[in-house]
């Protein structure tokens, strides 16, 4: 790009799976807008959420950096949850500090969730606001006639998992709104100065509450959930049930509107890049769309995130650089981390790689050939019951999960069983296999300076007692 100055505009989804986008090898899936994305600039295919879930991801995307420096390990939402530290920069300070305008709209989930970190203008839909003058999008629905729901994103509770409908006209929606609030934006901007925008949708995160007009766009449509057929971890095996769906015409239903969620919001996307297109924008401006984490969506018998399975970690990353080749595949593990270096690489502003986990993806577009990292890590450690934390290891092709309480492992073959339903680290065949990404395991956590290695060896720690965490629907 010849502008030093591109304006950024980073698209998130909440609980996006990579394997529910159609360029991504999805071929019952409706993604137009995505799959453009995807043709006109490049898709990463072994992207990953380093911790999969909402809070956690979302710092790990501002500052560049793991839950040890930031404080976010898990959802936390109690009165004495941390704040990002103040001595940390986000994206949106030092972007704002080099002359971008800077905006937030939908949802960001910081803490505390009206905390700007760094942003001009911050336009906020909550999940569950605390309150109504709290939240712009609550505020918009009451100037529309409608500060009676309260319900606004669908009904939570008993019904957190279950499919439902919108109580909202298309034109209220959520999803509308967020793309409308950018578009406004866009028309007022128009180029006067370099922006930085973040636009965070909250589907297809559950409850689903789908407007009708989608609502049937898949029935029929889905594969069904991949049957785990190896035991899974100590902390999926408590949340088995946590959806409380065994219905096959129940499980089948809610795939079906996660699908249509996805495509509502693709739809929405294709108006932004056309705004972008009508004001003059779209080839001077960075265009990456990711993920906060994934779904298991029944797979394994699983819902939700938090876990190191592919359903809940692995994310869509596209990234369209105007100026770069169209259609690029890059297969090197990258992850959400690797975000906000892009985005310095992109405006030029210098800085020491050293200070961040992630590298910009820009090093690979320019240059393919660039040596990269051999693998990522992937990490969870909830607060709701802290003996269930697990580290893991992967390059996109081999899978290492290591659970921190009673040393147990896992390995799988990501290429032969992209679904890991066949765990290999108990079979002696693969003992070699097993004792490399072991040994990686033991460098990675002496390097953080955790205490589950010692003297190059993984230890085994005593198992806690088991509880089921009684999670809030985040």
């Amino acid at each position: 790009m010849d502008n030093k100055n591109p304006n950024i505009l980073l698209i998130t989804c909440d609980q996006l799976r990579q394997d529910f986008v159609g360029c991504y090898g999805a071929g019952f899936m409706h993604t137009p807008n995505m799959d453009r994305l995807a043709a006109e600039g490049c898709r990463f295919t072994n992207a990953y959420s380093p911790n999969p879930v909402c809070i956690p991801a979302r710092h790990n995307l501002m500052t560049g950096l793991p839950a040890r420096y930031h404080g976010f390990d898990d959802n936390n939402f109690e009165s004495d949850a941390p704040s990002c530290p103040y001595f940390l920069p986000t994206m949106a300070e030092i972007l704002g500090d080099a002359h971008y305008e800077t905006i937030a709209i939908g949802k960001m989930h910081f803490k505390p969730e009206r905390r700007a970190t760094g942003f001009d203008f911050f336009l906020n839909m909550d999940e569950l606001p605390q309150a109504r003058e709290q939240d712009d999008y609550a505020m918009f629905l009451k100037e529309k006639g409608f500060g009676h729901l309260q319900s606004i994103h669908g009904v939570r509770t008993c019904l957190y998992m279950q499919p439902q409908r919108s109580l909202l006209p298309e034109e209220l929606h959520g999803t509308r709104w967020v793309a409308d609030r950018a578009i406004d934006y866009l028309k007022t901007n128009r180029g006067q100065a370099p922006f930085f925008m973040w636009a965070g949708f909250i589907h297809p995160h559950p409850p689903l509450d789908i407007p009708d007009s989608w609502a049937d766009l898949y029935s029929g449509k889905i594969p069904p959930p991949v049957p785990g057929t190896t035991p899974v971890s100590v902390l999926a095996e408590e949340n088995r049930q946590l959806a409380c769906l065994e219905n096959a015409q129940v499980l089948r239903r809610i795939r079906e509107l996660y699908a249509s969620a996805i495509s509502h919001v693709d739809h929405h996307i294709g108006r932004m890049l056309q705004c972008l297109e009508e004001q003059g924008l779209l080839e001077n401006t960075v265009i990456l769309m990711t993920s906060d984490h994934g779904d298991m969506l029944g797979d394994h018998h699983l819902w939700r995130k938090t876990y190191g399975y592919e359903a809940s970690a692995r994310v869509p990353m596209l990234l369209r650089w105007p100026g770069g080749e169209a259609g690029q595949v890059f297969s090197q593990p990258v992850e959400l981390r690797d975000i906000m270096p892009t985005f310095l690489d992109a405006a030029g502003i210098a800085y020491n790689p050293e200070w961040f986990d992630g590298r910009s993806l820009l090093s690979l577009v320019r240059d393919p050939s660039t040596p990269w990292r051999e693998f990522i890590d992937l990490e969870h450690s909830t607060c709701y019951a802290p003996e269930n934390n697990w580290t893991g290891l992967t390059d996109g092709k081999t899978k290492y999960i290591f659970y921190a309480p009673d040393a147990r492992e896992q390995l799988f073959d990501l290429t032969a069983d992209p679904h890991e339903t066949h765990d290999l680290a108990p079979l002696a065949e693969h003992r070699e296999t097993l004792e490399l990404w072991r040994s990686r395991m033991a460098e990675h956590l002496a390097e953080r300076g955790e205490p589950y290695v010692k003297d190059g060896e993984l230890l085994r720690r005593q198992q806690g007692t088991v509880r089921s965490p009684n999670y809030p629907a985040e």
